[in-house]
């Protein structure tokens, strides 16, 4: 009889810790580093998992890499053999703090929050600090965010013999709804 109090206490306890998270397994990251008269260098991965946890205003986010998608097969095929290296370093993951957050000031009106974390892309790990909106939606809790990022701070070489065809500084953009 204990021994099975004592489970449904432990199961009721991670399903109340559980419930203190928001998540979404459909997140969209969508980056661009295009350069003007060259072919568009644009992807989009939608199977981004991002969760947060308002208590602690932590902030996680992970891409796998294999799962962007471009226009051009071969472009793909370049991105995650050549210069991302999706085998060898097959997720991109943040985590952060949301400065100044509290759930309480959640609401349809979009707030501007500054998040400052840790970036690791191609085994390369670097402080970031980006700009994001937060709302609520009927389905739960929206964040927008716009902010670049450079391949030199990971390391991802771009061959000489095309580097004037794609940008060093990639426009990323991440969207999301976490319930």
């Amino acid at each position: 009889m204990k021994k099975s109090t004592f489970l449904i206490l432990l199961l009721t306890a991670n399903f109340i810790a559980a419930q203190d998270k928001i998540r979404t397994s459909i997140g969209v990251i969508n980056f661009e580093a295009s350069v003007p008269f060259f072919e568009e260098v644009n992807a989009v991965n939608k199977s981004v998992i991002m969760v947060m946890e308002p208590e602690t205003s932590s902030f996680v986010c992970v891409a796998v890499m294999k799962d962007f998608r471009f226009k051009m097969d071969l472009m793909e095929t370049h991105f995650n053999q050549n210069y991302i290296e999706s085998d060898r370093y097959p997720k991109a993951i943040f985590k952060g703090k949301i400065g100044k957050f509290d759930m309480k000031d959640i609401t349809e009106t979009p707030k501007e929050y500054i998040i400052k974390g840790k970036l690791q892309i191609h085994g390369k790990i670097k402080q970031i600090e980006v700009s994001a909106k937060l709302k609520k939606v009927p389905e739960g809790i929206e964040i927008i965010s716009d902010f670049p990022l450079n391949t030199d701070d990971f390391n991802i070489k771009i061959p000489s013999m095309i580097e004037s065809k794609i940008s060093k500084k990639v426009n990323t953009s991440l969207v999301g709804i976490m319930k």
